[in-house]
């Protein structure tokens, strides 16, 4: 196996839990809403929009916090998530470059 063969199999390794929180529905529909909302959003707001209960909510915030799709600001006593998409992009970007490298070769 070359070495740009294995640096991409290594990148899907490594994209292989940012594909996993992309392929929940409910994730999917937060990071829209979220687009949506610069400013952020609270657990609540964000519950009433997508129809869920505030812990299951909160449980998909913690997924896709831990992933790098979002984070929050503690506004008095809430917290308000706001996308932070650079990094997980940046990683699916790299992973989709090295397939085409790799996939397109004449």
């Amino acid at each position: 196996m070359s070495q740009e063969t294995e640096q991409v199999m290594q990148q899907f390794k490594e994209c292989i839990p940012l594909l996993d929180v992309l392929t929940d529905e409910k994730r999917q529909a937060i990071i829209m809403l979220l687009a949506q909302h610069k400013s952020g959003l609270n657990v609540n707001t964000i519950a009433e929009h997508i129809n869920l209960s505030r812990p299951a909510v909160s449980h998909h915030l913690k997924v896709l916090k831990q992933s790098g799709f979002v984070d929050y600001e503690k506004k008095s006593v809430e917290n308000y998530y706001i996308l932070t998409v650079r990094q997980p992009l940046e990683q699916l970007k790299s992973l989709i470059a090295g397939i085409e490298a790799q996939c397109l070769k004449s």
